[in-house]
């Protein structure tokens, strides 16, 4: 190969290397559209990558907007890929789980899901 191409290679390999490194949600608790019959205590959502502590937030709301959860988010600080949000005694409804992290390697994501607390 010649040495433009070789370049071209490596620059490649090394951009498709950063684009994988952003945190994106892996799991959560309760589960992304699930119903649950106990309203859970708290919150808990695991990313691929660790996240930085002061820059990484989760927020509940109810289905009118309001803000439920207690405003304790925070990365767990024995798994920084955990970030978790409690909750009170929530009533049937749907919720929404919005959250924006801040990777250790400074990129940003955001998004949100749903779970449901059946009646």
């Amino acid at each position: 190969m010649s040495r433009p191409g070789l370049v071209a290679l490596a620059l490649l390999l090394t951009g498709a290397a950063g684009a994988g490194a952003h945190a994106f949600l892996d799991r959560a608790d309760p589960r992304a559209g699930s119903t649950v019959k106990v309203a859970p205590a708290q919150v808990r959502i695991w990313f691929t990558e660790s996240l930085e502590p002061a820059f990484s937030s989760l927020r509940i709301v109810n289905e009118a907007g309001r803000r439920v959860d207690k405003g304790d988010s925070q990365v767990d600080p024995t798994n920084l890929r955990l970030l978790r949000v409690s909750l009170p005694p929530l009533p049937p409804g749907t919720y929404k789980v919005i959250w924006r992290v801040l990777s250790v390697d400074s990129h940003v994501t955001e998004g949100e899901f749903t779970f449901r607390v059946a009646p």
